[in-house]
C-alpha cells in the first residue's frame, strides 16, 4: 500500500482497532508526551499486528501537527488540500524514523522533518519553468526575511539588504527574485479580462507583429566585439568596404597591396567572422 493511500485510510478511521496505550497516555488528541506510545512501539516487532494498529494510533494523534505546518505553508500558489497530504506524508516520514532513545521529544523531531517534506515540494514540484536548485532554495526564503526586514527596517528592503541577511551573493539574490516571474505562467492563448466592454481577448491576441529590425541589431551585437578585435589591415578592409563603399581597387592602393589580395582579405575575414558568431 502507498503512503497515500495509507494515510488516506487512517484519517478515514478504517484502521484495526486501536490497541491500549502505553502508560503515560491519557487519552487525548494532543501529540505531546507521545514519546512513551514509540518506546512501546519498539518492542514489537515490525510484522507484529498490535505494532501496525499502535503505529496507526500513534500517526491519528499526531494530525493537526501536520495540517497545523500546512497551513503555515498557504498563500503561496499551492491549494491547502495539497499541502496537507504533503505535510501528513512528512508526518508519515518522521512516525516512522523517530527513535525515542535519543532522548528528544518528537515533536521537536517532526517539525522540522515535516517543514522539510513541504519545503521539497515547493522547491521540486511547483516551478512552472527549469530553476537551479541553489535559486530555488533562496527563493523560498526570501518570503519570510523580506518581511523581517520590513518590519526591522520599517521599509521594503534593498536585494543588497536581503542578501546581507541571508548571507548569500548579491547575484543570487537577484536571480531568485527574478525567478518568481518563473513560478508560475500563464499559456499565451489564455483569455483576459478587459476593462472595457470589448470581447475578452487572449494574451497572444495583444501581442504586436515581430519587429524585423531586431535582428539587425542582434547581428551588429553579435559582431561588434568581433570586428574590434580583428588585426588593423583586416578591419580597414571591411570598414573600407562596408561602411566607406569603396571598390577593392581603392582599397589596394590605400593599403599599399595588390586587389586580388584585398579579395583575399575580404573572403578570408568574412568566412572568419561568420565562424565565430556562429559558434558563440
Amino acid at each position: 500500500m502507498s503512503a497515500v493511500a495509507e494515510l488516506h485510510r487512517i484519517h478515514a478511521g478504517t484502521s484495526p482497532p486501536p490497541v491500549p496505550a502505553a502508560r503515560g497516555h491519557r487519552g487525548s488528541d494532543s501529540y505531546d508526551h507521545i514519546e512513551p506510545l514509540f518506546a512501546e512501539l519498539a518492542r514489537y516487532d515490525a510484522t507484529d499486528p498490535r505494532r501496525t494498529a499502535l503505529r496507526e494510533q500513534v500517526i491519528r494523534r499526531c494530525l493537526p501537527l501536520a495540517e497545523h505546518i500546512a497551513r503555515r505553508f498557504t498563500g503561496r500558489g499551492e491549494t491547502f488540500d495539497d499541502l496537507l497530504q504533503i505535510a501528513r506524508l512528512g508526518l508519515l516520514h518522521a512516525v516512522d524514523r523517530f527513535d525515542p532513545a535519543h532522548g528528544a521529544p518528537f515533536v521537536a523531531f517532526a517539525v522540522p522533518t515535516v517543514m522539510g517534506e513541504v519545503r521539497r515540494h515547493f522547491r521540486d514540484h511547483t516551478w512552472a519553468v527549469r530553476v537551479p536548485r541553489r535559486i530555488k532554495e533562496i527563493q523560498q526564503m526570501l518570503g519570510p526575511t523580506t518581511e523581517a526586514l520590513t518590519q526591522r527596517l520599517r521599509r521594503a528592503p534593498k536585494a543588497r539588504e536581503i542578501a546581507e541577511e541571508l548571507g548569500v551573493d548579491l547575484v543570487e539574490v537577484t536571480q531568485a527574485l527574478i525567478a518568481n516571474n518563473g513560478y508560475h505562467t500563464t499559456a499565451i492563448d489564455a483569455v483576459t479580462d478587459t476593462e472595457n466592454d470589448t470581447a475578452p481577448q487572449s494574451l497572444l491576441d495583444l501581442l504586436g507583429a515581430e519587429e524585423p529590425e531586431y535582428r539587425i541589431v542582434e547581428n551588429y551585437l553579435a559582431v561588434k566585439p568581433l570586428l574590434a578585435a580583428l588585426p588593423e589591415r583586416e578591419r580597414r578592409v571591411l570598414i573600407s568596404t562596408f561602411f566607406e563603399s569603396r571598390t577593392q581597387a581603392q582599397i589596394a592602393q590605400r593599403i599599399g597591396v595588390s586587389q586580388m589580395q584585398v579579395s583575399r582579405i575580404l573572403s578570408n575575414t568574412l568566412k572568419t567572422l561568420r565562424e565565430q558568431a556562429l559558434r558563440d
